[in-house]
């Protein structure tokens, strides 16, 4: 028997529910890569990004963004499956623009090329964690 959540599509509280474990678990990775990036890496303490409350927020935003973009993709795309596989490694790429930008700029104080490699593996660790929430939680239509 299928449920109704699979078959009607994810409720916006499942949605809200992924965006919440998205975020939670990829706090804690995005913890362990800024501890990874000041301790063994030498990122300077006056680049911001690797604040918790810097990361703490772009993380739930991401987390957030992602839960609702695949939302909208899982309950209207007809092959959504198919359609997922392909943003969401494309959508991982162009977030790392921004850091890119960064990189090249050095527009905050302390940019170093491992600070920035730190909030690239950052992106990872969001998509890591959330991507298996939202497949539990908002399952696409196929």
């Amino acid at each position: 028997m299928t449920s109704t959540t699979a078959r009607l599509g994810a409720s916006w509280k499942s949605t809200l529910a992924a965006a919440g474990i998205g975020a939670a678990g990829g706090f804690v990775v995005n913890s362990a890569i800024a501890l990874l990036g000041r301790g063994v890496l030498d990122a300077p303490a006056e680049f911001m990004p690797l604040r918790p409350q810097v990361y703490g927020m772009l993380t739930l935003v991401g987390a957030l963004a992602g839960a609702v973009g695949w939302h909208l993709v899982a309950t209207r795309s007809g092959d959504a499956g198919r359609l997922l596989r392909v943003l969401v490694p494309v959508v991982l790429v162009l977030s790392w623009i921004p850091d890119v930008v960064l990189l090249v700029t050095r527009s905050q104080p302390g940019t170093t090329t491992a600070g920035v490699l730190c909030l690239m593996l950052m992106h990872l660790g969001v998509a890591a964690a959330a991507v298996p929430a939202y497949r539990r939680l908002i399952p696409p239509r196929s």
